[in-house]
């Protein structure tokens, strides 16, 4: 099992990340034809030691009655099978942060909602919010433990949407990032614990970890956990995101090792 706080980017886990990186940036999908890896690629593999944490690993219990527990840092074992605690919060994403103008920011909420919605960065940030304390586990095999997040709910977007269409099943969360997308079960997104947050541990979400806004999907691996979250579409139909069709898993459960759709 790697040890993700003695190293400063694993080998075998940033080269399979740099693959993943060169599908990205050349379009490609699928494993069948080679890439030649590009130092002018801008995906990003470090480590970010600002918010490292103590040996301890933090627990819900002592918490405010006001913040939401997620349910898997109740278990006796919060670490899934395969993954590895971190004290430090890894970055990675493939293409770098994008630049984002806040007056020009706007998350939207369209398809099958009664009332398509847009908020300005201003409007978002006036919105009702709430607390979320909850694990956060990356699909390349790291899991932070205890991070408190703060945003507005998926459930009260929706609500201030005009509710959903009956034939709403899916989402598709759209990032910042070049168009990049995600799809995860309905369920999920409006699971209690999921918010879109812009602070992270009472301090503003760097861009380099998705801020000024980013999905969190607490209970699913972090890449459904959308960067830069511009927006999000409910659909009838599951239409695979960017990863998920390059063979990540439609779902994306932790804790049954969904990492791959093959």
């Amino acid at each position: 099992m790697l040890n993700y706080d003695a190293i400063s980017a694993p080998s075998n886990v940033e080269k399979f990340y740099r693959v993943l990186v060169m599908q990205y940036w050349s379009g490609q999908t699928g494993f069948d034809e080679p890439l030649e890896w590009s130092e002018e690629m801008p995906g990003t593999f470090e480590m970010d030691q600002s918010k490292t944490q103590g040996d301890a690993i933090p627990v819900p219990e002592g918490m405010p009655a006001d913040v939401v527990i997620s349910p898997d840092t109740r278990r006796a074992d919060r670490v899934p099978p395969g993954q590895s605690r971190t004290r430090k919060w890894p970055i990675l994403d493939a293409s770098g942060p994008p630049s984002i103008d806040l007056e020009q920011w706007r998350f939207r909420i369209g398809g099958l909602v009664e009332q398509p919605t847009e908020w300005t960065w201003e409007e978002f940030r006036t919105l009702p919010r709430v607390r979320v304390f909850s694990d956060f586990h990356c699909v390349t095999r790291w899991s932070r433990l205890g991070n408190l997040w703060e945003g507005v709910s998926t459930g009260e977007l929706i609500r201030r949407a005009g509710g959903l269409r009956p034939e709403a099943h899916f989402v598709l969360a759209e990032g910042y990032d070049r168009g990049w997308t995600t799809n995860l079960p309905l369920k999920d997104f409006l699971a209690e614990d999921a918010l879109v947050a812009i602070l992270h541990d009472g301090e503003a979400i760097s861009p380099e970890h998705g801020g000024p806004a980013r999905l969190i999907v607490p209970r699913l691996y972090a890449w459904k956990s959308a960067k830069w979250i511009a927006g999000v579409k409910l659909t009838e139909e599951d239409h695979p995101g960017f990863w998920e069709a390059n063979g990540y898993h439609m779902r994306g459960d932790p804790w049954t090792e969904e990492r791959y759709g093959y």
